[in-house]
């Protein structure tokens, strides 16, 4: 059976599975799909659930590109260079370690209840995952491959393109994509906890409704759009910079 047919009959299966644990239990808090599409069509049609999703990926695109630009410098540089990896090292368990939500407190805290704070705590959340792996990716170069290069006298862009980027690939898709799952996940918690609008915002609101169907409805939509991410950019990507093997 094709790959694109068992996606289907699985997430068939899902809704089916779905369905029927929702008309066995028939609460409230467990809304059937249907209900939950409605929801969905209702929030679309108002305008609310594109504002907010629309703002939470403005938000997630900025701190993703910040982290992402930042922590693959500064991983390429600690993978290259002992002395400063060892220098560090001790920052990046730290930083590995503080809670998501005592950083998002703290920038609240220290810089206010504004747009930069917001971003500044999603990024210090998620950069030192970004380096941690990018920095693991340097050091498992193939020396011998940097060195005929050089000897064939190769640009430092030619170096990066044709001896660095294959080799590092694998490592920056990977931390693309625990990035996307991670930063979606803290910008919520953000949101919930200093901004006046976004998902985060509007999670929160329906929480104290005890509004499920609308829960579902809004993490629907953002799962949906990371997915359409997912197949539209980042496999695509990935199937072009994976043709150089074999």
């Amino acid at each position: 059976m094709p790959n694109k047919a068992l996606s289907i009959l699985s997430a068939m299966i899902f809704l089916a599975l779905w369905q029927g644990l929702a008309s066995y239990l028939h609460s409230h808090t467990l809304p059937t799909p249907v209900v939950v599409a409605m929801v969905f069509w209702k929030e679309c049609r108002s305008g609310q659930l594109p504002f907010h999703l629309g703002v939470t990926l403005l938000r997630l695109v900025v701190s993703f590109t910040i982290a992402m630009s930042l922590g693959c410098a500064i991983g390429i540089m600690l993978g290259r260079s002992k002395k400063l990896d060892s220098f560090f090292d001790n920052w990046l368990v730290i930083f590995l370690n503080v809670p998501a939500l005592v950083t998002i407190i703290l920038c609240y805290v220290w810089f206010g209840l504004v747009e930069s704070a917001a971003i500044l705590a999603v990024v210090v959340n998620k950069l030192p995952n970004v380096i941690v792996t990018i920095r693991e990716g340097t050091k498992a170069l193939d020396q011998d491959l940097l060195d005929m290069a050089r000897c064939y006298r190769f640009s430092r862009r030619k170096i990066l393109q044709h001896v660095i980027w294959p080799q590092l690939h694998p490592f920056v898709m990977g931390a693309t994509r625990t990035g996307l799952a991670l930063i979606w996940k803290i910008i919520l918690v953000v949101e919930l906890l200093g901004r006046s609008n976004g998902m985060g915002y509007q999670l929160h609101l329906f929480f104290q409704l005890f509004d499920v169907a609308s829960i579902l409805a809004y993490t629907v939509a953002f799962v949906s759009v990371i997915q359409l991410i997912e197949l539209t950019i980042l496999k695509p990507l990935d199937r072009k910079s994976q043709q150089w093997r074999r």
